[in-house]
């Protein structure tokens, strides 16, 4: 590993005890991103120009408004599909407020749910570019679900964007408050679908030129 590969990593692993993602909102709101994934975001949106974007996870929603900025800035008739077991009254409140909620849908529930699924795909029909971000539950098992059930939506030339790979690479016991853990996380998810799927491939020149990120191994790209 190169010397600035390993101040990286050593980087990387500090930030996440301090919090570094939370630092962090896009146009007002709380996006819980690393800047140099929300880099890499916008340069695969603007290269793949999706009109539709599905997110698992909303949290405070700025992920989901700043997909809505960047398919506003393509100027194509572009849409985000946020999904989350919990949208909380205070941020559907501001979310629903926000200038770029014209571009976004909501659904609440759980994202692996059959009838929620169903929902999804009934929902993309309409749509020719669709790009997949899973940031939800990252226990092995929810994220290997949520790869299997929605990557099919996925177009050639577009990707499947998994956040908090990271977890994997971190010491055993860094999460005691929670379901996931080394072995059991977004990264193991992806190893094991990449096993039995052959339509996806890691895009590894995006890590490799971002360094720092919380979404090592987790940026694919359908190749067919």
């Amino acid at each position: 590993m190169s010397k600035i590969k390993q101040l990286a990593k050593s980087l990387m692993l500090a930030s996440i005890d301090e919090k570094y993602s939370y630092n962090f909102t896009w146009l007002g709101r709380p996006i819980i991103q690393y800047p140099q994934d929300i880099i890499a975001l916008q340069e695969i949106i603007w290269n793949v120009k999706p009109d539709l974007i599905i997110e698992t996870g909303i949290a405070h929603g700025g992920s989901i408004i700043f997909s809505a900025s960047m398919l506003e800035l393509l100027g194509v008739n572009g849409h985000v599909l946020g999904i989350d077991i919990d949208i909380r009254k205070h941020n559907r409140v501001e979310i629903e407020k926000h200038p770029m909620f014209k571009r976004i849908t909501m659904f609440e529930g759980s994202s692996i749910a059959p009838e929620m699924v169903d929902r999804v795909i009934e929902f993309a029909k309409p749509y020719k570019t669709v790009m997949l971000v899973l940031d939800s539950n990252h226990t092995h098992d929810h994220v290997f679900a949520e790869l299997q059930y929605y990557t099919p939506l996925v177009t050639k030339e577009s990707y499947c964007v998994v956040f908090d790979t990271i977890i994997e690479d971190m010491p055993s016991g860094s999460f005691p408050d929670r379901l996931w853990d080394k072995g059991n996380n977004p990264k193991t998810a992806v190893w094991e679908f990449l096993k039995q799927n052959n339509n996806f491939e890691i895009d590894k020149s995006i890590e490799n030129k971002l360094l720092i990120t919380a979404a090592p191994d987790g940026y694919l790209k359908r190749i067919k």
